[in-house]
C-alpha cells in the first residue's frame, strides 16, 4: 500500500438550498486500498462520492479532494483538487482515472443500446480505439467479469440480461480504462444472495490485479466484513468513526456504530403455535406453475412451448407460522407467490384454508381476502396519487362496501395504530401522501393496508431488503408482534439469512423451479444437506 494517499478529502461540505447534508468530513483512500463508507439512507454517503466527480446537480460544494498524479505523469506532478477542477477537466478524469458503479444497473444502462456498444463507447472516447477494436475489447472485458457467452451477451440489450449480468456489465464498463479509483455505490443491493459475494469477489480479484483502490458505499455490514480493509461510518453528514474493519467490528467506539452493529434481527416468535382444528392456512401438493413461450422457427407459428417455473412443489403452512423461501433469481420464488395469491394459474393441488382458486369470481373474491401481500419496495407499491386514508382503506371498499365513511375511517385509524403510526405522531396522517414518509414508514403503511381485511396469511416479498438495517429490525419486530397477536401465517421470500433466522419456522430452498431442501428452519440452517443450501448458507453467514 502506498504511503501517500491516492485520494485525500479535507473538510468536504455539500449543501442544497442552504441545507448542509455533508458537514466537513475528512477521509483518505490509499492506492490499492478498499475503504467502506457505511451509514443509513440520508447519511450523505452517495452525495459524498458523487460530489468528488461533480455529479451532484444543484449542490454547493466546498473543501478539498486531492487526487494523486498517475504513474504516467512526470515525476513531481502535484495532486489535483477534484473540487476545484472545471467540468472539462473533470470529464477527462471520469471513467479514465476514477470510475463509478451505480446502485441500479437497469437505470444506469441505456436501454436503447446493446451492452457491448455502451462499453465500446467508453473505450473509443477515453482510449481512442477504433470501433472494431473497442467492440473486441468490450467482449474481453465481459469475459473478465465471468459473464457466460460474452460475445452473445455483448449484443444483448440491458433488459435481456439478468440482474447479476447487468451488474457485471456495469463493472466491465467501469473498469474499461483500468481506473486507479473505483467508486462502488451499493453495487450488490439489487442482486440475489448467491450473486452478492460473487460480485464482491470479482471486484476484489480485479482490484488486486489492477492495483485499483475502491471506495465501497453500502449499508450491508456483512459485505463490509468480507470485503473492506478500512471502514468509515457516516451519520447525518458526519463521519463519526473510522478505522480498520477488524478493529471497528471488534470494538466500536461511537454509539451510532454500536447501534448499526446491534441491528441484527432478534427472534421473537412463538416456536410451536397451536395449529387449531382447521386445515393448514396454505397447502400444496405437486404444484406446477408454467408460462407459455414462443417456439423458435416454424414451430412457433402452430404451437406454443412451455416454460415450467415451479416444478412439483409440496409444503404445508400451519396457522401462526412462517415459511421462508430462499433462492436466486429465476428459482421460482416469486412465481410460487403469484400462484398462492391466485394471480397465476397452476396445476396440482393448492389450497388456502381448505379452499382452492377456481373460476367463480365471487368465491375467488372471498378467498382473496384471506391472503394479502406486502411488496419489496413500498414506494413503488403505494399509489403516489392516493392519500394514506385511501390507500389503507382500499380493501374495505372492496370487501366491506356496506361500511359508512366514518366506520371505514375508524378502522383505518386503528390499523395505522396497530403498525405504530398515530395522528399524534404524524399530524394530518390520513391526508398525507406516500412521498411524505420514510422507507420504513411507507412499509408500515403497506402492512396496514394488507391487514385491513383481516387476512389469514401475508405473502412477504423481500419486505425489508429496501430498508436500512435499523429500520429493517423495527419492521421485523412489528411483523413478529402481529403474528403473535393475530396468529398470522407468513410466506416470507428473502435473501437474508438473518431475516430467516429471526422469522422462519420452516424453510424451502428453491433452484431452477424445484425445491432442493426443506425442513424446520433451525435444522436447515444448522445442518444443510444439499450442496446448494450449504453454499447459500455459507455465503449468507
Amino acid at each position: 500500500m502506498s504511503a501517500a494517499p491516492l485520494l485525500q478529502v479535507q473538510n468536504l461540505r455539500v449543501s442544497f438550498a442552504g441545507k448542509e447534508v455533508v458537514c466537513g468530513i475528512d477521509f483518505s483512500v490509499a492506492a490499492g486500498e478498499k475503504l467502506a463508507l457505511v451509514g443509513e439512507s440520508g447519511s450523505g454517503k452517495t452525495v459524498t462520492a458523487l460530489s468528488l466527480l461533480g455529479l451532484v446537480q444543484g449542490a454547493r460544494t466546498s473543501g478539498q479532494a486531492f487526487f494523486a498524479a498517475g504513474p504516467d505523469e512526470p515525476q513531481g506532478t502535484p495532486s489535483q483538487d477534484l473540487l476545484a477542477l472545471s467540468e472539462h477537466d473533470l470529464r477527462g478524469i471520469r471513467g479514465r482515472d476514477i470510475a463509478m458503479i451505480f446502485q441500479e444497473p437497469m437505470t444506469a444502462l441505456n436501454p436503447l443500446f446493446s451492452v457491448g456498444e455502451q462499453i465500446a463507447e467508453v473505450l473509443q472516447l477515453k482510449q481512442g480505439l477504433s470501433p472494431a477494436q473497442a467492440q473486441a475489447a468490450a467482449v474481453g472485458l465481459l469475459a473478465d467479469t465471468g459473464i457466460p457467452e460474452p460475445e452473445r451477451r455483448a449484443r444483448a440489450f440491458p433488459h435481456q440480461l439478468s440482474g447479476g449480468q447487468r451488474q457485471r456489465a456495469m463493472i466491465a464498463m467501469a473498469l474499461a480504462c483500468q481506473p486507479r479509483l473505483l467508486l462502488a455505490d451499493e453495487p450488490t443491493t439489487a442482486l440475489d444472495v448467491s450473486l452478492r459475494l460473487q460480485i464482491l469477489e470479482l471486484l476484489a480479484s480485479l482490484q488486486k490485479r489492477n492495483g485499483m483502490a475502491v471506495l465501497l458505499i453500502t449499508h450491508d455490514l456483512n459485505l463490509v466484513r468480507h470485503f473492506a480493509d478500512r471502514i468509515a461510518v457516516m451519520e447525518n453528514g458526519l463521519i463519526v468513526e473510522q478505522g480498520k474493519v477488524a478493529d471497528v467490528f471488534a470494538n466500536p467506539q461511537h454509539p451510532y456504530t454500536r447501534k448499526l452493529m446491534d441491528s441484527e434481527p432478534i427472534r421473537d416468535v412463538i416456536e410451536n403455535p397451536p395449529a387449531g382444528d382447521g386445515p393448514p392456512v396454505a397447502q400444496a401438493r405437486e404444484l406446477v406453475v408454467s408460462y407459455p413461450v414462443k417456439l423458435p422457427g416454424l414451430k412457433g407459428w402452430f404451437k406454443q412451448g412451455e416454460f415450467v417455473a415451479v416444478q412439483g412443489a409440496s409444503f404445508n403452512l400451519p396457522r401462526g407460522q412462517t415459511l421462508g423461501v430462499v433462492g436466486e433469481s429465476g428459482s421460482g420464488k416469486s412465481t410460487l407467490a403469484l400462484a398462492l395469491l391466485g394471480l397465476h394459474p397452476s396445476k396440482g393441488e393448492l389450497r388456502l384454508s381448505g379452499r382452492a382458486w377456481g373460476t367463480d369470481a365471487a368465491a375467488n373474491k372471498a378467498l382473496r381476502r384471506s391472503v394479502q401481500v406486502v411488496f419489496q419496495d413500498p414506494f413503488s407499491s403505494l399509489s403516489p396519487r392516493m392519500t394514506v386514508e385511501e390507500i389503507v382503506g382500499e380493501g374495505l371498499r372492496v370487501h366491506h362496501p356496506g361500511l359508512s365513511v366514518a366506520q371505514r375511517q375508524l378502522q383505518v385509524v386503528q390499523a395505522l395504530a396497530d403498525v405504530g403510526m398515530s395522528q399524534a405522531q404524524f399530524p394530518r396522517l390520513l391526508q398525507r401522501y406516500p412521498h411524505e414518509f420514510s422507507g420504513g414508514q411507507r412499509q408500515r403503511l403497506a402492512i396496514a393496508r394488507a391487514l385491513m381485511v383481516e387476512p389469514d396469511m401475508l405473502v412477504l416479498d423481500e419486505p425489508t431488503s429496501a430498508l436500512d438495517v435499523t429500520v429493517q429490525k423495527q419492521v421485523l419486530q412489528l411483523l413478529q408482534k402481529l403474528q403473535r397477536e393475530r396468529g398470522l401465517s407468513y410466506l416470507l421470500i428473502t435473501h437474508d439469512v438473518a431475516v430467516i433466522r429471526a422469522m422462519a419456522h420452516q424453510i424451502l430452498v428453491m433452484k431452477g423451479g424445484e425445491i432442493l431442501e426443506s425442513g424446520p428452519a433451525a435444522q436447515v440452517l444448522a445442518a444443510p444437506q444439499h450442496p446448494y443450501t450449504q453454499l447459500l448458507v455459507g455465503q449468507l453467514s
